[in-house]
């Protein structure tokens, strides 16, 4: 009899998937589920580079895969025939749903995938009895477990384990860093026929997309995600650290990997990610902080994210301590950046636009902000993150959203609420010097609504925020404006934004 096929979901397509131990020889099923694409309003290129990583590893393994295209998962797998062994899904959802096929005797087995760099178990261990999850931690012991960066056997290379205070220049005073542009991939028939096809689709009602089609600008096959790793680490990754924090209008990529979408379709390992920038370093010479900077997104952040999603739990998603309620308005769920004003929040909603990404500080001290300080409801916030962007996934998004930026788990991700007022954008960036509002200002026909919405923000939360003790000084300053009764009154009629 047959060794059951292996059933690789459209977020599990490298190598490291299909071709290591006891899966290097099975049969391969991919199923496009027309259900699935349909079901939310994804961005139009998200949709465009999960079906091209999915058919092109077809056209790649020939005739070891079975490509079915099918109204459900169900449906294709029921077609195929066959019992299949799956990988761990990455959400919770997909997890459940493949527990009940192994019930039912569709599904032999649900092996742990092979995204991350480590196992549930010693996350478990790591996690048990702490009641609070920081990242620094975690990101030491990952260092120390797989021997990344280290003087010996546990002393950080340069003496210390974290480089971040050089990594929080304000840009420079030119329209763009100068460093060497991302990789960029060349389009082929694949992309042609996934772009008719989703037009197709589109235009029968079965997807509503958001977003403009584009240029296809993120790595979906192997050969292209190394070329797009190789290619940063060695033109972009030592100019990478300093400014990672920085955003200029007119440079959307400056010196970001942009690899979040391979690594997160799974075409790259992370521990190779990580030891490829750590060669860099011993090597070429790169700096010490650059290298640093980007393990730490990559062994540290991203590894915490994933394991804090599973942990924490599907309840997890209904966490709201802020009581924000607010709907998301019509202008952020339909991505239109001209209805704008503010000159970094329409850069940065543009940017998803036309691009479904947007770099880190742009999610967090933005858009996120601006989330933060209007009280957009988190659970919706969170969904329009994951389907908004090209790297969103379901596992991406709530520790990052609902802990990290919205604090709404009241403390379990991060310390203190990631709020700020238009000064942290005019220091970060160059947006504010063209800008109908000024961040100095917050009253008035010229108030920005970052500086207003920042003491809003505090006035509306100060009983809940009042036990921390990193907000004492905020809290404090809301009480010596004069003028506050008036900013209230601006901002709860606030229509421009």
């Amino acid at each position: 009899m047959a060794s059951p096929a292996l059933w690789l979901l459209g977020d599990q397509l490298g190598p490291h998937f299909h071709d290591a131990g006891e899966h290097a020889d099975r049969d391969i099923v991919l199923i496009e589920s027309t259900r699935a694409l349909g079901r939310r309003r994804y961005h139009r290129q998200k949709l465009h580079l999960v079906l091209t990583a999915m058919r092109a590893l077809a056209e790649q393994l020939g005739d070891r895969v079975t490509l079915i295209r099918a109204d459900t998962y169900r449906e294709g797998l029921r077609r195929y025939g066959r019992p299949v062994v799956v990988h761990e899904p990455h959400s919770h959802a997909a997890d459940r749903f493949a527990r009940a096929l192994r019930d039912e005797g569709t599904v032999t087995d649900i092996v742990p995938t092979a995204g991350f760099a480590l196992p549930k178990p010693e996350f478990a261990a790591w996690a048990r009895d702490r009641r609070r999850f920081l990242l620094e931690d975690f990101y030491r012991s990952q260092r120390e477990r797989f021997g990344v960066l280290l003087d010996g056997e546990r002393d950080p290379v340069g003496g210390r384990w974290n480089f971040d205070r050089e990594n929080r220049a304000a840009p420079p005073h030119s329209p763009t860093l100068g460093v060497p542009g991302p990789w960029q991939p060349v389009e082929n028939d694949l992309d042609d026929a996934v772009r008719a096809d989703l037009d197709r689709a589109r235009e029968e009602g079965r997807i509503d997309p958001v977003g403009a089609d584009g240029p296809r600008r993120f790595a979906v096959t192997r050969t292209e995600a190394l070329h797009a790793l190789r290619t940063f680490v060695a033109d972009r990754l030592p100019t990478f650290g300093r400014y990672q924090d920085a955003m200029l209008a007119d440079d959307w990529a400056m010196s970001h990997a942009l690899l979040s979408v391979p690594l997160n379709l799974g075409l790259l390992d992370p521990l190779e990610v990580v030891a490829e920038a750590e060669r860099a370093y011993h090597d070429s010479g790169a700096p010490l902080a650059a290298v640093e900077g980007f393990v730490r997104q990559v062994l540290g952040w991203r590894e915490w994210i994933w394991h804090l999603y599973w942990h924490l739990g599907p309840r997890y998603l209904r966490h709201n301590l802020l009581a924000a309620r607010r709907r998301l308005p019509r202008w952020w769920r339909e991505l239109d950046a001209d209805a704008v004003e503010a000159h970094c929040l329409r850069t940065a909603l543009r940017g998803v636009h036309d691009r479904g990404y947007a770099h880190h500080i742009q999610r967090l001290m933005v858009l996120g902000n601006h989330a933060l300080q209007r009280g957009y409801h988190p659970g919706e916030l969170t969904d329009w993150f994951a389907t908004a962007f090209v790297d969103g996934f379901p596992w991406v998004m709530p520790p990052n959203v609902i802990g990290m930026s919205q604090y709404a788990d009241g403390g379990v991700v991060a310390t203190k609420p990631y709020a700020a007022g238009g000064a942290y954008i005019d220091r970060m960036s160059d947006h504010c010097s063209s800008c109908a509002f000024d961040p100095k200002v917050r009253v008035g026909e010229r108030a920005c609504p970052f500086t207003a919405g920042y003491w809003a923000f505090l006035h509306r939360n100060a009983d809940r925020l009042r036990g921390n003790h990193r907000m004492r000084r905020p809290l404090a300053g809301l009480n010596r404006l004069r003028d506050l009764d008036q900013l209230l009154d601006q901002e709860r009629g606030r229509r421009r934004f």
